[in-house]
């Protein structure tokens, strides 16, 4: 008489998978506590991920991590729900062995991401929800569009320059470009064939359609403003000298959660307004600015303090202080670590900015 044997089972084991992910396929290690226990190829799906850990190693606790890029955090969400403890790192932050760097592939990569999984080296970055992820990506769009209307503007400009036209000097003051009054200045250009008038207004159908897009927008954000998520910390926010609405919004859908970070320190290192360290031994001393940083936050905050270092009274005499020890470009970016600070503490204790003024 034939017994059935006893089911094997991995509970309080915990398990460890490293996924090196692509458009296409995964490349997957999973380790024990003690060996590597399998390494392969798979569909990009979390529900196969899933179906091969609990059917080879079933009842263990299941660790997974996979780096930052191109597919954002759907991955993160949908392993969580089915069960897998997973985090998301900043590629920058694994840990790589030299030999790691000349003989890099996918299976090399999710190895070593498995391996500082387990050790514990790893910090995974701060993942926001759905709805965050969605309007951090709508705000996103109006600065892709913006990108598009000067490359197009900057493409009809190279055409005239091309067919030996000059733009007449009304158009070249500031502000007098791209009116109206200069559309229609193109769309009756005199032009010597009709391949070349056909060009011209295909060139400027372009850029109506993405000016009408950019209005658009414009007023999905205003909409966006007046949310109950944006209105009163938009409000906060617009307090600081230099952040207006679009600013504010952009700060907003960034940041997500301004609790994330302990102290101004710690959000002023995000953004990456500090500077780097180059100290040993006797040697002790400070580099320029970090470059790791978030590009658009620190871009955003710099372009502010400009206006900030005019505005307020405080900023702009210390402005005026930097100026006599440095280059104006290197002291905005004092005023712009300052102006982190003011940003960080309407955001955290939601409450109005007052200026300060200089008796």
């Amino acid at each position: 008489m034939s017994t059935q044997s006893k089911p094997f089972s991995f509970k309080g084991q915990k398990i460890f998978v490293g996924l090196d992910v692509h458009l296409r396929s995964w490349s997957v290690t999973v380790l024990s506590e003690q060996a590597v226990l399998k390494k392969f190829t798979q569909d990009p799906s979390p529900a196969a991920l899933n179906k091969f850990l609990t059917n080879t190693y079933p009842d263990a606790e299941y660790y997974s991590v996979y780096e930052a890029g191109f597919c954002g955090f759907w991955i993160h969400w949908e392993l969580h729900n089915l069960g897998i403890n997973n985090i998301v790192v900043n590629p920058a932050d694994v840990p790589t062995m030299a030999g790691e760097r000349l003989r890099k592939t996918d299976a090399i990569d999710s190895g070593k991401l498995a391996r500082s999984l387990r050790s514990g080296e790893l910090k995974g970055i701060y993942v926001p929800d759905s709805l965050a992820t969605e309007i951090r990506s709508l705000i996103r769009l109006r600065d892709s569009l913006t990108k598009d209307q000067t490359r197009h503007k900057n493409r009809i400009k190279a055409h005239l320059r091309y067919l030996g036209f000059d733009i007449p000097e009304e158009f070249q003051r500031p502000g007098c470009t791209w009116t109206n009054k200069f559309v229609l200045w193109l769309k009756r250009l005199d032009l010597e064939t009709d391949y070349g008038r056909k060009t011209l207004d295909l060139l400027i159908a372009q850029y109506e359609d993405l000016r009408a897009q950019q209005l658009k927008m414009m007023k999905e954000l205003r909409l966006l403003s007046r949310t109950e998520r944006f209105e009163e910390p938009l409000r906060y926010l617009m307090s600081v000298p230099g952040i207006g609405q679009l600013a504010g919004l952009t700060i907003i859908s960034e940041v997500d959660d301004i609790a994330r970070f302990k102290d101004a320190a710690h959000f002023a290192s995000y953004v990456g307004i500090v500077p780097m360290c180059y100290s040993s031994g006797e040697h002790d001393g400070t580099g320029n600015i970090t470059v790791r940083r978030h590009a658009k936050l620190r871009w955003l905050i710099v372009e502010a303090a400009w206006v900030a270092s005019r505005k307020d009274p405080v900023l702009s005499s210390a402005f005026v202080e930097y100026c006599r020890k440095m280059k104006p470009s290197k002291a905005i970016i004092k005023i712009a670590r300052r102006l982190v600070n003011r940003i960080y503490f309407v955001m955290k204790h939601q409450q109005p900015y007052v200026n300060c003024y200089v008796s």
